[in-house]
């Protein structure tokens, strides 16, 4: 075991019977749980750094009958130094449990009590940031997808995945969303596009005229015919697309272009709403073309559009600039 694990219980700032509960939990962890040594390591240096916040909250070694005291605002003053020390949520959490293992240990031993531990929020990973593309990436997505790319069916199939993309970055639909869309869903002249979206509820979004013509000139060239009920994307034997085909014509697109991995048909959707909101758009307005139940999801786009400022004001101001 690395120098400064828990195999050196001398080096604990913790009283002898803490020391002793250490060693037994280490022991029942080590033989009777049969834990990997990757789990033992981590588990060490969490108590480890517990123990240590507990001395330092304390102003003194801690005994059981102390870690018995400890209050629910104390474990969360641990999480909250660990958060200030740079820790993530993910490591955060991974600490937490193991705290909690030697706590519920110690509870089914018999040897000590704290309710408060079994309390504490585990910490969440936080949603990573939308990744949208620039407005000039996104045209030229919508653009390129409009070259065919199945060879018995190249003009009609590539009018489709333009309207397709082009009802991504336009309108802001989700994928499913788009495939989901009836011959019966489409507006007339003028009218909004009916959406079905998470959790059956539904939307009207406006459409853009060059939306609207990409959709027109995809119906003109489409073999099938437009029942009420048949789907507007189709694939090549007239059913309705599948997602794996759209998103395997938007990966040929993304490698043509160069773009990331993370140019993806979704990606088209965070793209809408972070144009929007650049231009100035009211976040409520954006959470109804969305189609978001919470504003807080929406809001993510004001995080992105804010972290866009502090890259350009990062590379652009001579105060930001390193060694300057």
């Amino acid at each position: 075991m690395a120098k400064g694990t828990l195999d050196s219980l001398d080096l604990l700032p913790a009283r002898p019977d803490v020391l002793d509960a250490v060693a037994q939990w280490r022991r029942w962890l080590k033989v009777e749980r049969r834990a990997a040594t990757h789990t033992l390591r981590a588990y060490d240096g969490d108590l480890r750094a517990f123990l240590v916040f507990v001395s330092d909250h304390l102003g003194t070694a801690a005994g059981l009958d102390a870690l018995s005291r400890l209050e629910l605002a104390d474990f969360r003053a641990y999480l909250a130094r660990r958060a200030r020390a740079g820790a993530g949520a993910a490591s955060r959490a991974r600490g937490l449990a193991g705290v909690r293992s030697f706590f519920g240990f110690l509870d089914r031993r018999g040897i000590l009590h704290n309710p408060a531990v079994g309390l504490v929020a585990t910490p969440r990973r936080q949603a990573p940031l939308p990744r949208p593309l620039t407005v000039d990436d996104a045209r030229a997505v919508v653009d390129l997808s409009g070259e065919g790319q199945e060879t018995d069916q190249a003009d009609w199939a590539g009018l489709r995945d333009r309207a397709l993309v082009a009802l991504l970055w336009g309108a802001g639909l989700r994928l499913g969303e788009a495939l989901g869309l009836d011959h019966r869903d489409l507006p007339r002249p003028a009218e909004p596009l009916t959406v079905r979206g998470k959790g059956g509820r539904q939307r009207r979004v406006p459409l853009l005229p060059a939306v609207r013509q990409a959709l027109d000139a995809y119906r003109a060239a489409c073999p099938f015919p437009e029942a009420p009920d048949a789907p507007v994307f189709r694939g090549v034997r007239g059913r309705r697309l599948s997602q794996g085909v759209a998103d395997r014509r938007v990966a040929a697109v993304r490698a043509r272009l160069g773009l990331p991995d993370s140019a993806t048909p979704h990606a088209l959707r965070h793209s809408f709403a972070t144009h929007l909101l650049a231009e100035g758009a009211d976040l409520r307005a954006i959470q109804e073309l969305l189609g978001h139940a919470d504003l807080s999801t929406t809001q993510r786009y004001t995080d992105v559009d804010e972290a866009r400022l502090r890259a350009v004001y990062q590379a652009a101001h001579p105060r930001a600039r390193r060694g300057r």
